[in-house]
Order: structure tokens, then C-alpha cells, then sequence
């Protein structure tokens, strides 16, 4: 069992992955209204961005809550009750989250290709988002943990099992608000004048685009959800192994959608074709490059060593 300041430390750092991104999706969210373009858009997609601007205060709201909750109540102790109800908070707050990320990307999609489109990208991002944060981590929960999962016998590490736990609650942390940043960026785009003078091609390449760091977003918040309602706060190697392989998966659809920008960015500049998909593969070969080949290669390096004195 993890101690119960171990589980509030990681508890409020999950919270801290969560308002990151929603202050930053709020800003572009604010900033959307007063776009030259946003005055052109039906009254119905008004609304809903009206509404989705609602949503995201309640998610924040929600996500600080915890904050004056440990300050007022608990007078800064760490307690049971904070535990539960900052976990209690994080799950809810993720809910219209999800509901604003389906708004949003109604509203980009529908401007650009069509209510029929926007709707199915709509429903897409509503179902992966929820199925992430809530359906699967309900289902594992009913299931069980799976038998010797946990074990450190199993899984023995240099490094203790709560600072590993950490770290990987900080690297998503570290991620999360770029991509995020770079979502706002997407939405925001597509409400420009210059967006509506772009070729159909760049469009559907900024949305696609757009589609993929909305997931990398999705698989980012996936531990705080996976922590929460599954592990219900321990330190376990599954949510370790789990949360691991969520931040680097989601580096897998970042690179992609920052290709995609520096692809209709490029075309847009220079008129090129040729240099766009050039630049954006290099883009895409840096990262990949960086985040896979370098650090794989890394790796094998490392392991020679000790295979040979394993052999020895």
C-alpha cells in the first residue's frame, strides 16, 4: 500500500496534468470568439462554442477545487478524505472535458467539411475520449488485478516503485501541454480568414491533423483516469507499465499531427507541394528519429554491457 502522502502527491500532480491543458484550451477557446471569422459561423455553432467555453470552466473549476478543499478544510493535511475527494474530482472533471473536446471539433469540422463530417469526427473524438478515461478503466476495475501483476519480486528495478510512478506522471506532464497548446492552435486556425483561403487539400491536412493531437490529448489524460477509478490511487507496476506505454504510444500520433501543421504551413508559405511534404517528413523523421531511433539504439548500446558480463 502506498502512503497515503505518496498518493496525495501523485493524486494532485494528475490534477496538475488536467488543468494544465485545460487552461490552455481555454485561452484559445476565449480567444476563438473574437476571431474575424467566428461572426460568419451559423448560430447554432456560435452556441456551441458558447457551450463548450462553459464546459471548460467547469472542468476547471473542478480541477482547483481540490486546492482550496486542502487549504480550507483539511488545513493542509494530508487525510483519507482529501484523497478520495480530490479522485473523486478528477474523475468528474474529465467528463465535460470530453464534452467540450467533442464540441470543439464539431465546430472546426463543420466550418471546414460539412455537418455530415463534423458530426462523425464529433462522435469519434467523444468515444475515444470517454472509452479512455472511463470504459476501460471500469472494465479493468470489474476484472481484477491480474495475478502476480504487481509483484516486485517479478519486476525488480533499481529505482523504487512510487518514484518511478512519478516520473511518469511528470513526463506526461511534460508533454501534455505542447500538444495542447498545439490543439488550441488547430482549433483556433480553422476560425482564421486565412484558414478559409486555404486549398481543400491543406484543410484536410490541418484537420487530420488536428485529429491526431486530439488523441495524443486523450491518450496524455488517460492515466489520471486509469489511477483513479482503477488503482483507486495505489502504486502498482500495471499502472506503472500502463502509464508508460500510454505517454509513448501518444508520442506516436504528436509527431504525425506536427507534420501535419508544418505541411500546410509550408505549402502556405512557399507555394510548394514538394517542399511542403518534404518539410513535413523531415518533421515527422526528426521526432521519430529522436524519440524511437536514438533512444532504442540507446538502449541496445546499454544492454551489451551487461549481457556480457551476464555471459561472463
Amino acid at each position: 500500500m502506498a502512503e497515503r502522502s505518496d498518493k496525495i502527491r501523485n493524486a494532485l500532480d494528475e490534477g496538475r496534468i488536467l488543468v494544465l491543458g485545460t487552461q490552455v484550451l481555454l485561452g484559445f477557446q476565449l480567444r476563438g470568439v473574437f476571431e474575424p471569422v467566428f461572426e460568419r459561423l451559423p448560430a447554432s455553432d456560435q452556441y456551441l462554442k458558447v457551450a463548450g467555453l462553459g464546459l471548460l470552466v467547469v472542468t476547471l473549476a473542478l480541477l482547483i477545487l481540490p486546492a482550496a478543499f486542502h487549504r480550507i478544510v483539511e488545513a493542509g493535511q494530508d487525510t483519507e478524505r482529501l484523497h478520495r475527494h480530490i479522485g473523486g474530482v478528477v474523475t468528474l472533471a474529465l467528463l465535460p472535458f470530453a464534452a467540450a473536446l467533442a464540441i470543439d471539433v464539431l465546430v472546426a469540422v463543420d466550418h471546414a467539411a460539412g455537418r455530415a463530417m463534423a458530426s462523425l469526427a464529433a462522435a469519434a473524438a467523444s468515444l475515444v475520449a470517454l472509452g479512455c478515461w472511463y470504459v476501460l478503466p471500469m472494465l479493468a476495475r470489474a476484472r481484477g488485478p491480474r495475478a502476480g501483476g504487481d509483484s516486485m519480486d517479478r519486476h525488480p528495478a533499481a529505482t523504487p516503485l512510487k518514484d518511478r510512478i512519478r516520473h511518469v506522471l511528470t513526463e506526461a506532464r511534460v508533454v501534455l501541454p505542447g500538444a495542447q497548446a498545439l490543439l488550441g492552435f488547430q482549433l483556433a486556425a480553422v476560425l482564421t480568414e486565412s484558414f478559409e483561403r486555404l486549398p481543400t487539400g491543406s484543410k484536410m491536412v490541418h484537420l487530420a491533423s488536428l485529429g491526431l493531437i486530439a488523441l495524443t490529448t486523450v491518450l496524455l489524460m488517460t492515466p489520471a483516469a486509469w489511477h483513479r477509478i482503477v488503482e483507486r490511487g495505489e502504486e502498482t507496476e500495471r499502472f506503472h507499465r500502463l502509464a508508460s506505454r500510454l505517454v509513448l504510444a501518444a508520442t506516436v500520433p504528436l509527431a504525425l499531427g506536427l507534420a501535419g501543421d508544418v505541411f500546410v504551413i509550408v505549402r502556405k508559405v512557399f507555394g510548394s507541394d514538394a517542399g511542403a511534404i518534404a518539410a513535413g517528413a523531415a518533421a515527422a523523421a526528426l521526432c521519430y528519429g529522436l524519440w524511437f531511433g536514438f533512444t532504442y539504439a540507446a538502449r541496445a548500446t546499454s544492454r551489451r554491457p551487461r549481457r556480457r558480463n551476464a555471459a561472463a
